[in-house]
């Protein structure tokens, strides 16, 4: 009887032979034994000393530090949108669309190196937040300037019918022509929004509405009052805004629900003041400085409101002029009273509460979860009913300040929240500045619950001049890893692997000198996201940057080449999507280098393996999809023996479907 032996068994037993008398780009030798050249990403040095500490100040002129990164082009904003804060992004087809507060910007992205403005919209409301669905642009309007007609000039009256507060809507299916065709009135606003597209409901689409700004007139907008729930069961406090937005008739876009997903949650824990906090505030009191109670903490009183709330006294005792002595003394006894009217109509109390607002839901539909990042604390909903998000957990951290958003793992097993410390205009990024504030949690999710498992803040310290905390970034499809790359507004951004989530590490990072040498002046990274193979970054005050990743001693060429092979539609970062990724020959051996840096096989298999694929690669037809079957097959074997036999199994499995995609 005549055995026939598998083609690529006689090629591997050839490479066990002559293994030892090999070279290869992944690996040394050392007498008869080859040694990893990829490292774990916790052993790899890092640049000493770090080169984003004393980068020169400069608008556009900036000194700059790179690592790990390209940067392929950086583009200022149109002249009109000179000088007007940048914010957040969204993407659709080869555009990306950036909001602005005076408007918004279409940039052409289809050449990365060369980004062209397609259309410069002007139609101010802070924040000018942006999402597309199809043919559909959403935009978050909050601030009292904000018009109904985009008109420029602003509104001066304390209630008015011209005003815009909520969600513009529009027709973005000629994208150089924009058609405004609707809006929803919120009586809180819009900072930010999130759109969620039901995949059991083709005819329609979701925006979750987060307004943070205070309680509007019911003269303005009917049914908008500051009473607490228990007061009103129809309080816009204490909940958020479904919208629903009919696809055939986008123009009837209405509220469907006002979920009260902070029902029954009570106050989070308090952190101590720190002595150079109660320092301050006695200094403040020695100044004559107003000092009063504020949720639960004693707070040094900005002297812009003090002034307003001098003015509100001058004004009751039918009085013109500066204020006296006297009205001073009349504040300082009625300032309690003051800050509780203020806060009320922020859904606030002087004393300690839960949260009555999101700052940012991330809706991730592929698992049926989002993530809120509610200012004082971060919940986990479920949003199965789309019009019905319930909670189903809640967090706090006495190290956060206020909650911002959230970003989850692709798998959905672990979920990051960002602390914006400071509302993103202050410098927490000093070197006496602890590494917990203004930083990343991450948390593990099991069972509906999530587990905190460690911080991860930006590590370069950063000037007083800086604007510096946590903001806006995305997962980028790296398969089989947790890699994010995020906005540090003038700390920059930064790329960091959180696979491990109790041991986040940086892995890449771009960063400018302050925007002013002689004052803080607000600029830097307000969002940075993955969108099909480069990184595109809004920058406050200095218009588009475009990144790409490099290879390294964290990410290899393979791992980068598979991240490419993602494509997406669209992508609005408050609304996530499941990665996948299509067996590629850059899958096969970006799984490979995986088991190298991680130890999961030995170099001998290894070796082995990546011969197997290129002996495979270099034939054609049939002989190819016979070699990769076989080749297959002698990988799944040995995944029992490794220590990470999932992964293994990845890799047999994608080199089976390579093999049939050559048959």
């Amino acid at each position: 009887m005549n055995l026939r032996i598998p083609e690529a068994l006689l090629v591997i037993a050839a490479l066990f032979s002559i293994y030892s008398c090999t070279s290869s780009e992944m690996a040394q030798q050392d007498g008869d034994n080859m040694l990893p050249t990829l490292q774990p990403v916790t052993e790899i040095e890092k640049p000493a000393p770090d080169p984003r500490v004393g980068l020169d100040a400069g608008l556009f002129d900036a000194g700059e530090a790179i690592w790990n990164l390209e940067l392929i082009s950086t583009t200022p904003p149109p002249e009109r949108f000179l000088g007007s804060t940048n914010s957040d992004l969204a993407f659709t087809d080869h555009y990306a669309i950036q909001g602005n507060y005076d408007g918004f910007i279409v940039w052409d992205i289809s050449d990365p190196a060369n980004p062209e403005v397609t259309v410069d919209y002007q139609c101010p409301a802070s924040q000018s937040d942006v999402s597309v669905y199809g043919n559909l642009l959403f935009v978050s309007g909050e601030g009292l300037g904000g018009r109904l007609d985009c008109g420029t000039e602003g509104v001066r009256q304390t209630a008015s019918p011209d005003r815009l507060r909520g969600i513009r809507i529009f027709d973005i299916s000629d994208i150089e022509n924009p058609k405004y065709i609707s809006n929803v009135q919120t009586c809180r606003g819009s900072h930010t929004h999130s759109v969620l597209a039901d995949p059991d409901d083709e005819e329609n689409v979701y925006v979750y509405v987060s307004g943070s700004a205070p309680v509007r007139p019911a003269e303005e907008l009917p049914g908008c009052t500051t009473a607490f729930p228990d007061e009103d069961p129809d309080s816009p406090l204490f909940r958020i805004e479904v919208i629903k937005v009919p696809l055939a008739s986008p123009e009837d876009a209405a509220i469907t629900n006002s979920p009260r997903i902070f029902e029954g949650l009570d106050a989070p824990p308090a952190r101590e003041l720190t002595a150079e906090e109660q320092q301050r505030i006695e200094a403040a009191r020695e100044q004559g400085r107003f000092v009063g109670q504020m949720m639960g903490r004693e707070r040094v009183i900005p002297d812009g409101l003090a002034r307003r709330f001098l003015a509100d006294i001058v004004e009751k005792r039918g009085g013109t002029g500066a204020p006296t002595a006297a009205d001073s003394a009349a504040l300082r006894q009625q300032l309690p009273d003051f800050i509780d009217e203020m806060l009320a109509a922020r859904g606030r109390a002087s004393e300690a509460l839960g949260p009555n607002q999101c700052h940012d839901i991330t809706l991730y539909p592929g698992i049926g979860l989002a993530g809120g990042a509610c200012e004082g604390m971060g919940l986990l909903l479920d949003i199965d009913e789309p019009a019905n998000p319930v909670r189903i957990d809640a967090v706090a951290d006495s190290n956060f300040a206020y909650w911002h958003s959230a970003t989850f793992n692709n798998d959905g097993s672990t979920v990051l929240f960002t602390d914006e410390w400071g509302g993103g205009g202050q410098p927490k990024c000093q070197t006496d500045d602890p590494y917990e504030w203004g930083a990343n949690a991450i948390y593990a999710i099991q069972d509906g619950q999530m587990e905190f498992q460690s911080y991860f803040k930006m590590p370069a310290p950063q000037t007083s001049l800086e604007n510096c905390v946590a903001h806006n970034g995305s997962m980028i499809p790296i398969p089989d890893r947790d890699v994010m790359v995020q906005s540090w507004y003038q700390g920059g951004i930064s790329v960091f692997d959180f696979t491990d989530p109790e041991n986040p590490v940086e892995i890449a990072f771009h960063d400018r000198g302050p925007i002013s040498a002689d004052r803080m002046q607000m600029g830097g990274s307000w969002s940075i996201y993955w969108y099909n193979g480069v990184l595109v970054n809004s920058e406050i005050a200095r218009g588009l940057d475009i990144f790409e990743l490099k290879p390294s001693e964290y990410l290899t060429e393979n791992e980068i080449a598979a991240s490419k092979t993602v494509e997406l539609d669209y992508f609005n970062p408050q609304g996530q999507p499941v990665y996948s990724w299509p067996a590629t020959v850059h899958l096969a051996r970006a799984y490979a280098d995986q088991l190298e840096r991680n130890r999961d096989l030995d170099m001998q298999t290894l070796q082995m393996i990546r011969s197997g694929i290129d002996e495979a690669f270099q034939a054609g037809g049939s002989r190819q999809s016979r070699l990769l079957n076989e080749l297959a097959a002698e990988v799944e074997n040995r995944a029992g023996a490794s220590s990470n036999s999932q992964k293994v199994q990845k890799l047999a499995d994608t080199l089976s479907e390579l093999a049939t995609a050559a048959s």
